[in-house]
């Protein structure tokens, strides 16, 4: 953030655009008859997303001119890899701007499997068990699809990115929120799970490394989270998208486990790992049945994902140069924000705004209670 124009200029940063319906105060000025039909209630439960409304009005205010350091939204600092957009125009030029097939091109999804199997010892069918998706967001949507029904619970740590919860809500479930304090670094208590169960909890919703904190557990953490969902008959949905940006030991992926992967839905894409935000591509990798009923949601919503950028992604999955400019951002990462970030929080905080350095991700959660602020 640009904070040397002058206060006001700072503050447009953080203003979020709404649309205003007019007014109509008096009975001779009452609204048209096309204003009074009804849209869906369940979308006044669900705020617009706060970091992709700013995202929108920076964008609009740098190509204004404006001066501005983004750090509302978790995009990469690097441009995509060369041989990965030459990955693509290959495709595009051999023709591969048609209609793929709706779970996924074949060399992607067995791309996938391999990536699962390598980096988090996991082994997936590609055949029936992985689903080619728009995104992370669009995987975590259609495995919460596949797996809720209206007025089922799912339980969600608390930091956490707002769309796991709304995603619920939208789907007319409730998202209970688990506490995940600092002071238990971002990790919630195993009673806190049990605490918040109910009859109507369906899912647990994991997310590690955690947007926002960066946070992650242990395997032996995990081991138990597992047994509390086995216990309960509770599916386990894991977001895994941060999973290769770490800054210690590698995160275990929540299906590393001997009978979890029967119950764990692993979220994944391509967008923090490969610098490929824009390309709006990643995967669904679950149990058969969830990945047919995901199938037929993306049929009858998406269809398919473009099939020049599924072949970008999966040459990047594996391809043995891509594994090391993966490892390089990581490294990157790692090596040059954090004194930077925490002399930041001094100078705007005065001492007072705390900063719990990151396991991974790519994000500094700060702890502005003091200044009696909130994150937006």
């Amino acid at each position: 953030m640009n904070f040397g124009k002058g206060t006001s200029e700072a503050w447009e940063i953080f203003k979020i655009c709404v649309i205003r319906v007019p007014h109509y105060d008096t009975p001779g000025d009452s609204p048209p008859r096309w204003m009074k039909m009804k849209t869906n209630p369940q979308f006044e439960l669900i705020r617009q997303s706060a970091t992709v409304a700013m995202a929108d009005r920076i964008l609009a205010l740098k190509a204004d001119g404006r001066g501005i350091v983004p750090l509302q939204v978790g995009d990469p600092d690097f441009d995509t890899p060369p041989a990965v957009v030459e990955a693509a125009l290959r495709a595009m030029q051999s023709g591969q701007t048609h209609y793929a097939p709706s779970r996924g091109l074949p060399d992607l999804r067995e791309a996938a499997a391999f990536k699962l199997r390598r980096d988090e010892r996991v082994d997936y069918d590609p055949a029936s068990e992985i689903l080619v998706t728009h995104g992370g967001i669009h995987a975590y949507y259609a495995a919460m699809q596949s797996i809720l029904s209206p007025g089922d619970e799912a339980l969600i740590p608390d930091p956490s990115w707002a769309t796991h919860s709304n995603m619920v809500v939208m789907l007319r479930g409730r998202a209970l929120r688990v506490p995940a304090p600092a002071e238990d670094g971002f990790i919630p208590a195993l009673a806190a799970w049990e605490k918040a169960l109910t009859p109507r909890t369906r899912v647990v919703v994991l997310n590690y490394p955690s947007n926002p904190t960066g946070a992650y557990p242990s395997r032996e953490y995990l081991e138990q989270v597992h047994a509390f969902a086995g216990a309960h008959d509770l599916w386990i949905v894991s977001d895994e998208v941060y999973g290769s940006l770490y800054y210690g030991e590698p995160p275990v992926s929540a299906a590393a486990f001997d009978g979890a992967k029967e119950r764990t839905l692993v979220v994944n894409s391509l967008s923090k790992s490969y610098a490929m935000t824009g390309w709006r591509v990643g995967f669904l990798a679950a149990p058969a049945r969830v990945i047919e009923n995901a199938l037929k949601a993306g049929q009858n919503s998406i269809t398919c994902v473009a099939p020049f950028v599924q072949k970008a992604a999966a040459f990047a999955l594996t391809d043995p140069a891509m594994q090391a400019v993966t490892a390089g951002m990581r490294a990157a990462y790692a090596r040059s924000p954090r004194p930077s970030f925490s002399r930041l929080a001094r100078e705007l905080g005065s001492g007072r705004v705390r900063v719990v350095p990151p396991q991974g991700a790519l994000y500094f959660f700060l702890d502005m209670r003091a200044l009696g602020m909130s994150s937006v």
